[in-house]
């Protein structure tokens, strides 16, 4: 051999990846990627972390695409979810969770459709015999905070959440975000319901508010976080919001990045792998 460098994180290889393929109630073709942690024994259930990002699509056969490949080698980086791999935890990375419907009215069903999809994937993941269904922890960034507001307001599927840098409120944004094009004032109930702040009294899983104290984002002022947090603490939810100083929407110091992995690893350690803490236990 002309080198002979050493693997420097051969437990990375160890980490094996599936692709999984299911259907949503309605019968729109979604996946996920299943990761497992180096060493698993096949059967064993595991506590489980679900990381996704919301997208539109106008037709079902469109969202039903498949993104990334299981025959990449894997690279973890930043303040990643998948570190919760080598803490024992499944990761379904890259679910599908779609929003399908009239580009002008499709956010009419978001709510909806963010339970149908969640719904889909938890019950495919316990279905393998991978997942323990009590042990369920759901994480997203952006538009995957408010998914994950939003999937904590309106179901009981997680045990816990951790939202990062995301936008709750969308009457703070009365012009149109993301994908829709209407204003406040032609959809305002829409604007509402689509907002968890309006919801915090529903919030009774333990949320995670992880927020750049410098977002530059006008989707997603700092405010956002900060307004959600006093919203499910006064309405007697548990819940814990971490400002990073200095930071913008993405988190780019050494010691954000390793604060933010801490962070995240505590609380679902907490509430997901040990569920000890977690309301009504």
């Amino acid at each position: 051999p002309i080198t002979g460098f050493q693997d420097p994180t051969p437990q990375l290889r160890q980490i094996a990846k599936r692709l999984v393929r299911y259907e949503r109630e309605d019968g729109v073709p979604l996946s996920f990627e299943l990761q497992l942690p180096p060493g698993y024994e096949e059967g064993t259930r595991l506590p489980t972390v679900l990381y996704a990002y919301p997208l539109e699509y106008s037709d079902p056969s469109t969202a039903g695409q498949v993104r990334g490949s299981t025959r990449r080698f894997s690279r973890i980086y930043g303040a990643s979810h998948l570190y919760f791999l080598l803490q024992g935890y499944a990761v379904l990375d890259r679910t599908a969770m779609p929003m399908i419907g009239d580009p002008e009215t499709v956010y009419d069903t978001f709510v909806p459709q963010l339970v149908a999809d969640a719904e889909a994937a938890v019950a495919k993941a316990v279905e393998l015999g991978v997942t323990d269904p009590d042990r369920i922890g759901v994480i997203g960034h952006s538009h995957g905070g408010l998914m994950v507001a939003n999937l904590l307001a309106h179901t009981d599927l997680f045990a816990a959440g951790i939202a990062r840098s995301g936008s709750y409120n969308k009457t703070m944004q009365p012009f149109g975000f993301q994908g829709e094009r209407r204003s406040m004032f032609e959809a305002r109930q829409q604007y509402i319901e689509l907002s968890p702040t309006f919801f915090a009294d529903q919030v009774n899983e333990p949320c995670l508010i992880i927020h750049g104290a410098q977002d530059s984002n006008p989707g997603t002022l700092t405010i956002q976080s900060e307004v959600f947090y006093e919203a499910v603490r006064g309405a007697g939810g548990t819940a814990r919001l971490v400002l990073l100083p200095y930071e913008d929407h993405g988190y780019r110091a050494r010691e954000s990045v390793e604060h933010v992995l801490w962070e995240q690893l505590r609380w679902f350690d907490r509430y997901v792998k040990d569920g000890k803490d977690a309301p009504g236990s």
